[in-house]
């Protein structure tokens, strides 16, 4: 509660950070004779860029504001806290602007990578956003 949303991205990067290298373990474990998908919140395109041979190996899904505030209201899971939050609001305020921060760090790190962003807007259905992301990586299938 006493940690501006500042200061909770920076420490939500830094845990991406160490967590990535778990995912690049259980990653490596993996045998395929096919392209792997790998999808996460940590998998940070500063990450993942100098790891691939093609800019067009990754995309980064990022919601808009507007699909952002509909989660909210309409996903209850979104407002739910431990009963040992002191002030829900608050804590809420701060997810919503750390959430916001991660975002935008993500869509500045995905261009300067000549990543793909893809805006996820709502107006489009699961099974849709799938389709675009498929379209994305058809080269490599």
């Amino acid at each position: 509660m006493r940690s501006t949303p500042e200061e909770m991205a920076a420490a939500t990067r830094e845990v991406f950070a160490l967590r990535f290298e778990w995912a690049l373990d259980d990653l490596r474990a993996l045998v395929s004779g096919r392209p792997l998908l790998a999808e996460g919140w940590g998998l940070r395109p500063e990450f993942v860029a100098p790891l691939l041979d093609s800019p067009r190996r990754m995309v980064v899904l990022v919601p808009t504001e507007e699909f952002r505030q509909h989660q909210l209201k309409t996903l209850p899971r979104a407002g739910t806290f431990s009963p040992a939050v002191s002030d829900p609001v608050r804590a809420q305020q701060n997810r919503i602007a750390r959430d916001r921060l991660l975002a935008e760090d993500a869509v500045r790190s995905a261009r300067e990578h000549g990543i793909r962003v893809l805006a996820v807007d709502g107006s489009r259905n699961a099974e849709e956003v799938a389709g675009q992301v498929a379209d994305h990586f058809s080269p490599y299938l």
